[in-house]
């Protein structure tokens, strides 16, 4: 079965705009936009504005409607006036600002006040009008670039599509749908198309007297005005985006800079570290951001150094191993090299146990070490658990008594109950039995090892303490370095391998405790023994 080997990942290429930073202009442009859009999509304030101009619109019709069936009608209400009708539709058409038409019953223009405003003041010409200009002119440069973009409001979708408004040149009541509808004693308004895509605004309402219809005034206004409002809302609101945009891309660029940029110094220096074999290249550890990236360069820095030092100790670790299995494999060749010579009896027999030694003793190395380089990997994954310490104590000795033969040290306990920590059983089980045992092997027969167990605020501490030599001086930090051994007189050779105190230290520091050893003095300041202490917090 052959397995594909996943090709080395490039380093990051160098790019103008980082994919963060674009991700961040995109996001903060988003309302921008949004806000762009919504300028073309003013519609409903259109239609108010509109509805509001068509009721002023028939309100003046109103007022117009009712001078004219007073002032301009027969004595006998029969008919209107013409003459008198002119001159009312142009006085109040001027006064209004609005364009004012005058049909009799019969559908015939009476009176037009476009046509009466002009000069001469009478109906003298016939011909095609053309439409009114707006009321405000754009003649800036500004103005007219904004112009040309608001042409494109009418074209989009959703703005009403009205029927074109179309003037005869001789016009009559049939022309105008709300015209004929005001006929009939009914108040009409219509909105129709201009060619510039403006509206033409009118209200049709009845001419009456004594509850006849005589004829029909029809007033009529472009939205000239409402679309200059609504250029001018949207002018102002383009222009409020503009400076949003600006600044909004400035904010983004400079977010990016801020966050992007950092990161990708980071992310091209961990890729440095990743090809690189030395440690020339460090993490920057950019001290002076106090926010999430400083903390990020700083725990990438820490681990870096956390990296090289578990390298470093790996690599010691090796030399270590390899120095302390060659010292016994070395005595073991010499054994058997010099085995074949011998012919003694005597001489093979005691070559026979010291090659025996030597392989109890290679067999103990091998042991520990394998037990020293599983704990790392085994305490990563090992999930702690609430351990009574002082049931856990009272079990180690037990086996101790069950174990060590009547002549062995006496163990005396003085343990608190009620002493919860969070720990693993076994884990925790050999720390405490690799400093028992470390506390028997200097002890003589007829000495106590003297366990204590006491909590302080959220500590526990537990005491070993034995009638030893105690400690060298100036090796309390030295007898927990791997391979480190300091046995007494008398005791053969290879018994120990130097890792158990290394082990120990190594598994309380795991659960976030200390262990530390020191030697018990008397007043004179002469040795009384050792003491190891484990400290760790409550569960």
């Amino acid at each position: 079965m052959t397995s594909e080997l996943m090709p080395p990942r490039q380093p990051t290429r160098t790019q103008r705009i980082s994919p963060l930073t674009r991700r961040i202009m995109a996001v903060n442009l988003l309302a921008p936009a949004l806000l762009l859009v919504g300028l073309f999509y003013l519609g409903e304030y259109r239609r108010s504005l509109i509805v509001t101009e068509l009721s002023a619109l028939r309100s003046n019709g109103e007022i117009f409607a009712v001078a004219l069936s007073e002032s301009a009608v027969s004595p006998m209400g029969e008919q209107i006036l013409p003459d008198l009708a002119i001159q009312i539709v142009r006085r109040l058409a001027l006064t209004a600002r609005t364009r004012a038409r005058l049909f009799t019953r019969d559908g015939a223009l009476v009176a037009d006040s476009r046509a009466l405003l002009q000069p001469g003041g009478q109906i003298v010409e016939v011909g095609n009008l053309a439409p009114p200009k707006p009321a405000k002119q754009h003649n800036t440069l500004l103005d007219k670039a904004f112009r040309y973009l608001d042409v494109i409001y009418f074209w989009l979708p959703g703005i009403e599509d009205y029927p074109p408004y179309f003037e005869n040149v001789n016009q009559r009541a049939s022309d105008y749908e709300e015209v004929m509808g005001a006929m009939r004693g009914e108040v009409w308004v219509a909105h129709r198309n201009m060619p510039d895509r403006s509206l033409m605004l009118s209200a049709a309402l009845p001419v009456t007297r004594y509850k006849q219809t005589l004829g029909v005034l029809m007033l009529s206004k472009t939205s000239a005005d409402i679309d200059n409002v609504m250029f001018e809302v949207r002018k102002e609101t383009l222009q409020v985006f503009s400076v949003t945009l600006i600044f909004t891309v400035l904010v983004s660029l400079y977010l990016g800079g801020t966050i992007a940029r950092p990161i990708r110094i980071l992310s091209r220096a961990a890729e440095r570290i990743r090809i690189g074999h030395h440690r020339q290249h460090t993490i920057p550890k950019m001290s002076t951001r106090n926010d999430e990236i400083g903390d990020l360069a700083l725990a990438l820095n820490d681990m870096t150094e956390a990296l090289w030092a578990r390298m470093d100790s790996i690599e010691a670790f090796a030399a270590d191993v390899s120095h302390e299995i060659k010292n016994p494999l070395t005595s073991l060749k010499s054994a058997v090299e010099t085995s074949r010579r011998v012919t003694n009896p005597e001489q093979q027999k005691k070559l026979m146990s010291i090659i025996q030694e030597d392989v109890e003793r290679l067999d103990r190395l091998i042991t520990d070490i394998s037990d020293a380089s599983r704990l790392d990997a085994e305490l990563s994954r090992a999930e702690s658990s609430p351990i009574n310490l002082a049931h856990l104590l009272a079990t180690l000795a037990d086996l101790h008594r069950a174990t060590e033969s009547e002549r062995g040290p006496q163990l005396i306990l003085d343990v608190e109950d009620h002493l919860v920590v969070g720990a693993t059983e076994d884990r925790l089980m050999q720390v405490f039995r690799n400093l028992l045992r470390n506390a028997i092997s200097f002890t003589a027969p007829d000495e106590p090892i003297t366990i204590k167990a006491w909590r302080e605020k959220r500590w526990v501490f537990v005491t070993i303490e034995d009638k030893g030599p105690g400690i060298v001086p100036g090796k309390e930090k030295a007898i927990f370095n791997r391979f480190y051994t300091e046995r007494p007189d008398g005791e053969e050779f290879g018994r120990h391998s130097g890792l158990g105190l290394s082990i120990s230290l190594q598994i309380v520091e795991s659960y976030g405790g200390s262990l530390k050893g020191e030697t018990i003095l008397d007043a004179s300041q002469a040795p009384q023994g050792a003491r190891f202490t484990v400290c760790l917090r409550t569960a």
